[in-house]
């Protein structure tokens, strides 16, 4: 079998890490990937990862969560191991985040190694992964800058810590990085496809940014109004109640029918401040969450009909675990993927042409 899953909820990182490399057995991936919880010592984990399979490349990040195959987890870590009857070449670096022009450097050598310039690279060949530090506020600049070199598709999601909001890391070949993406150029060996899949719709009501802060991701005005009494008014709710709205009614920038959403995050003052940039002048439609259980089935099995799956690799915004939690519905998540072998986790922000919120977006590999 070409694609392996594992899971570990043994605290102690040897043991974990012990226990993955046993359900994994005696194989050779070319790619193993790795999502563990904030409670693990980010160094050893990622040391002791690279150690248990040093001819692989190994890549993975922190997180709000994990994700396997029927399960979603905390306190845990979760492995997946492809070898290269899925996987026929991986070419991985780090992309240090104080400036988006250092994309150039790692998309340039990463390029090179395949034998190609970045914007030469065959969409229909390879596809991008990339895992960003979640606290370092520099997705979208550095996914524009990504879009701007290279014309294959990128997928991935930012790193999280357990909602401790304190500091997220992404691992690479057995060290762990902050302010920092880890980037890859996979070839996948029978094909891929993609899942974008945000469970809203619209209220028919619009909000346009007039005065906004997109350093530090802050709306301060939207119509001309304070945004807070804007964003209360169209909701229709309290100031005093509008933050209770955030995650059942977030904006999203429409492309069609589709949203890419963007969520506040906290009231302060007369400012909203959002999980990902807003720009000045670009209308959002205020949105109404939706079923996610079946919203999700229904598109996983749309594409698997379309083509088999082999495998996933689930990157779930974690407001949408805890909209899950909320409702008592993460068991049932976690079943929709059952019959897949699966990992993944709850990010601080999803990437996919650029940095989005609430959504998931998976990466397919095909049978």
């Amino acid at each position: 079998m070409s694609v392996k899953i594992a899971k570990s909820q043994n605290l102690t990182i040897n043991s974990a890490v012990d226990e993955i490399r046993a359900i994994l057995g005696d194989t050779s991936p070319t790619l193993v990937l790795f999502f563990a919880s904030s409670t693990y010592e980010p160094g050893e984990i990622s040391k002791a990862m690279k150690e248990a399979f040093p001819s692989s490349t190994v890549i993975g990040c922190s997180t709000a969560g994990e994700i396997i195959s029927g399960h979603m987890l905390t306190n845990s870590v979760v492995a997946m191991a492809l070898d290269a009857g899925t996987i026929s070449s991986v070419h991985a670096g780090i992309i240090p985040l104080e400036s988006p022009a250092n994309a150039d450097t790692t998309l340039k050598a990463l390029s090179g190694a395949v034998g190609s310039t970045p914007i030469a690279l065959d969409p229909a060949k390879y596809v991008g992964l990339i895992l960003f530090d979640g606290l370092s506020g520099a997705e979208e600049s550095t996914m524009e800058r990504i879009g701007d070199l290279t014309n294959i598709q990128v997928i991935g999601g930012s790193a999280g810590d357990d909602l401790a909001f304190s500091k997220t890391f992404v691992y690479f070949d057995g060290n762990a990085y902050t302010n920092t993406a880890v980037f890859a150029i996979l070839e996948p060996k029978k094909g891929f496809d993609i899942i974008k899949t945000q469970s809203f719709c619209s209220l028919g009501k619009k909000l346009t940014p007039t005065k906004v802060d997109t350093t530090t991701r802050k709306v301060i005005e939207f119509d001309g109004k304070p945004a807070a009494a804007a964003y209360a008014e169209a909701v229709g709710a309290p100031l005093s109640e509008a933050a209770s709205r955030f995650m059942k009614n977030p904006v999203g920038l429409m492309a069609g029918d589709e949203p890419f959403v963007r969520s506040p995050q906290r009231i302060e003052g007369d400012a909203v401040y959002f999980y990902c940039q807003v720009r000045e002048g670009l209308e959002l439609e205020v949105l109404s969450s939706t079923d996610i259980i079946s919203d999700t089935r229904t598109l996983l099995e749309e594409k698997n009909r379309i083509a088999p799956v082999e495998a996933v690799i689930n990157f779930n915004c974690i407001l949408r675990t805890l909209q899950l939690r909320e409702e008592g519905k993460e068991s049932e998540y976690g079943k929709i993927f059952s019959d897949i072998p699966t990992i993944g986790f709850s990010t601080y922000g999803e990437e996919y042409i650029g940095h989005i919120n609430q959504t998931a977006t998976m990466l397919l590999f095909l049978k």
